[in-house]
Formats: C-alpha cells, sequence, structure tokens
C-alpha cells in the first residue's frame, strides 16, 4: 500500500473522521477517553489510532499506561490539500460531462424537430 493509500484508507472510515474531530477538538486524547465519546470499544479505538498513527496523521506519546495521541497538524494539512485536489478534478470532469450532454442533447433537439416548410 502506498502512502498515498493508507492515507486515503485512514480518512475514509468514519469511525477514524470522528476520532481525528475529537483529537482536534480536545486537542488530544488516549483511547480510553477516546472510547467514552464514540460508540465503539476501547480496543476498537486503539485500533482506529494505529491506523492513523500509521497514515501519519496523529503523533502518540506515552503517558503513564497509556499512549495519548494528538492530531499532527501538517500531515493533516497534506490530506485536505490532497481532498481538495480531488474535488477541484472531479468539478472540471463534471463540468466537461454535463458540456457533453448538454451538446448532445442539442444535437438530438435539433434532428428531432419538425421542418418548416
Amino acid at each position: 500500500m502506498t502512502a498515498d493509500d493508507t492515507l486515503w484508507s485512514a480518512v475514509g472510515d468514519p469511525t477514524r473522521r470522528r476520532l481525528l474531530d475529537l483529537l482536534l477538538a480536545e486537542g488530544g486524547g488516549t483511547a480510553t477517553s477516546l472510547a467514552e465519546r464514540v460508540p465503539v470499544t476501547r480496543q476498537a479505538v486503539a485500533k482506529h489510532l494505529a491506523v492513523l498513527d500509521r497514515a501519519g496523521l496523529v503523533r502518540a506519546t506515552v503517558a503513564g499506561r497509556e499512549r495519548r495521541y494528538r492530531v499532527d497538524a501538517a500531515q493533516l494539512a497534506r490530506a485536505v490539500a490532497e481532498l481538495e485536489a480531488v474535488g477541484r478534478a472531479w468539478d472540471a470532469r463534471l463540468r466537461r460531462i454535463t458540456r457533453l450532454a448538454e451538446a448532445v442533447h442539442a444535437g438530438r433537439t435539433r434532428t428531432t424537430t419538425p421542418q418548416e416548410d
């Protein structure tokens, strides 16, 4: 899996996006503290955090017996920039498809309109 695939896979999951939101809002957290805020177990949260960590979106530091996670702002900014670039590319594709569909429709309308004598 490439770095980009890892990133897209990480942000593609709604639970992981929710964890990122919580970490951003609260400035960090542990699997235990985050599990109290989402409808999954602490173990599931820990696995989601590991995926986010592998993607570089969060960084962990040891805090007693737990790991405290914080969002890596630089990597998150990179992810946001990539999402925006993909959005712009799809917007451009959709505009081209719309123009093609309109041209096809206009061509059909001209060929099916009755001729005046």
